[in-house]
């Protein structure tokens, strides 16, 4: 990035204020590669703005870097401890922990064990817990939110999400930042709290735009559609920037009929919004898990005469792995799918042919930047502007 690009994109917001304490990051073993990429950008921004004298150097604001090297390493029973190797009294510390990467593991006696959420998720309180409260600020980057699906009491079962963010609060947690919560109202259970959710909207388009010259990006060619009444909020924030309609696709049931596994058998697939015949959409959704939500509405959009079909999530975890989407691709259900690499992304999922990943490693570090100098975030929360930038430049003709 160049110097004058830095100050357009976040110099600006953030030099109205000094830092809020020496910035630290500390990387969870499941963040190690996104954190290596933030931590370079933000050394190089740093060394900028104290070499263009826009900022003195006080109190280690530029360094080499930025990470805090920490451990969480287990016993053969399984038990763990989490351990830092360098002080980080009085720091601004961010923690990043990536909930969802099931390629670490760890050996419980004669067995491997897969690292699951709640493993992540442990190893993050220990190493909170080292911090013994020593820093000045404690700041956790948990991009795909623990137990984010568990946040409301149906009947006698847990509410998991408001739990564990109450046991970071207690452990003295002041600000979470997570993406596409599935409820955002989750916050509800730290209101005295920092709580954000972020969207990966503007990387989505631009992702989009360079993959495909030749959109047309008004309402008689394009859409933007929800795979169901859960993921509205995020298509009508779609539509409005891009200035396009948007709709939805839903099941109608028949609840007089019960299934063994418990559900009512599908009476029709129902689309509400204009016809989609010849149109370009965009199928937008937090997360993609056993992937049939999207691939049910991609394959409905299809035979509604829909053109391409962009499918976008924040977060791909693909439980039952590629097979389904490798055998759709085939058949023509979609044209591209796009996720970032908030999760963990496999090898095999990088090296499809339909698939395009969205590095949300200088987001990341934005955020970061922005909230060390104790600056606003709604910029980021909302980057309209950048959006709207993006849009002229591909109507210009001109390179995104």
């Amino acid at each position: 990035m160049k110097t004058s690009e830095a100050k357009d994109t976040q110099a600006k917001p953030v030099l109205k204020t000094s830092p809020d304490g020496r910035l630290a990051i500390i990387p969870l073993k499941s963040t190690e590669a996104v954190g290596a990429k933030i931590n370079d950008y933000l050394v190089k921004w740093r060394k900028d703005r104290v070499k263009e004298g826009l900022v003195p150097n006080d109190n280690g604001y530029s360094r080499s870097s930025f990470l805090i090297e920490a451990a969480t390493p287990r016993f053969g029973s399984g038990e763990g401890k989490g351990t830092i190797k360098e002080s980080v009294r009085g720091d601004d510390l961010y923690v990043l922990v990536d909930v969802c990467n099931h390629s670490l593991t760890y050996r419980l006696a004669a067995y491997e064990n897969i690292m699951s959420p709640d493993d992540h998720f442990q190893d993050l309180k220990r190493v909170i817990a080292a911090a013994g409260k020593k820093a000045h600020r404690i700041n956790v980057i948990m991009p795909y939110l623990y137990e984010g699906r568990r946040l409301l009491r149906n009947g006698r079962e847990s509410i998991d999400c408001a739990h564990a963010m109450q046991e970071l609060a207690s452990l003295g947690v002041e600000n979470i930042i997570t993406f596409e919560a599935h409820d955002p109202r989750v916050q509800n259970a730290i209101p005295l709290y920092g709580f954000e959710s972020m969207s990966p909207t503007y990387q989505f388009l631009k992702a989009i735009l360079r993959l495909d010259k030749n959109l047309i990006l008004d309402d008689d060619h394009l859409m933007a559609v929800s795979p169901d009444e859960g993921g509205m909020r995020r298509a009508i924030y779609l539509a409005n920037v891009l200035n396009v309609n948007m709709g939805m696709l839903y099941k109608r049931y028949d609840y007089t009929v019960s299934l063994p596994n418990g559900k009512h058998p599908v009476v029709a697939h129902e689309f509400l919004g204009p016809e989609v015949e010849g149109k370009d959409i965009i199928i937008i959704d937090d997360m993609i898990s056993s992937g049939d939500k999207v691939l049910e509405t991609a394959d409905q959009l299809k035979r509604r005469g829909a053109k391409k079909i962009f499918i976008c999530a924040a977060f791909g975890i693909f439980t039952n792995g590629l097979a389904r989407f490798d055998d759709a691709y085939a058949k023509g259900m979609f044209d591209h799918l796009i996720t970032t690499n908030l999760v963990y992304q496999p090898d095999e999922l990088l090296q499809k042919e339909y698939y395009r990943g969205c590095d949300m490693s200088k987001y990341l570090a934005l955020i970061i930047d922005t909230l060390n100098h104790d600056a606003s975030l709604s910029a980021l929360l909302n980057p309209i502007d950048r959006i709207q930038k993006v849009l002229q430049k591909y109507k210009n003709g001109e390179a995104i």
